[in-house]
């Protein structure tokens, strides 16, 4: 009787720590492949948070009036696997951010403009990919 009682509740735990797993959105959930967006500024805070990084840029439109993005990146973990560390970027830093804007085009309770982040493009030139909420950071090619 035990050992079906300890099955069971080993059963109920793995089944409970998948939840968290199955509420994990997708790109296209969240994101529209058919806006892409590439954004030059300057990065004005970074977080390295779970379960997505984030990325937020400073820039001014066509009017010369400031926007605010900010930019989904994958985890913190993979992040680090690709290079990445938390001193990566710096605020102030001049950089050039490629991806998609959000379906949901209102603007974030801190007002800024809610993106996914492909690729980073820093001053130095280099290029570090930064995708998240898919395999490859956006639509299919």
């Amino acid at each position: 009787m035990r050992d079906k009682a300890g099955i069971f509740i080993t059963g109920f735990a793995v089944i409970l720590s998948a939840v968290p797993m199955l509420a994990h959105h997708s790109f296209s959930a969240e994101y529209d492949g058919n806006k892409p967006v590439t954004v030059k500024g300057v990065v004005s805070k970074v977080a390295w948070v779970n379960p997505h990084a984030y990325i937020y840029i400073e820039t001014k439109d066509a009017n010369g009036k400031t926007a605010s993005y900010a930019f989904e990146t994958s985890s913190p973990n993979a992040l680090l696997r690709r290079g990445w560390k938390r001193t990566s970027l710096k605020e102030g830093e001049q950089v050039t951010v490629e991806g998609y804007l959000a379906k949901d085009t209102r603007p974030l309770p801190d007002g800024s403009i809610h993106a996914n982040a492909r690729l980073v493009t820093m001053a130095s030139g280099n290029t570090v990919f930064a995708g998240s909420s898919a395999d490859d950071g956006g639509p299919a090619k």
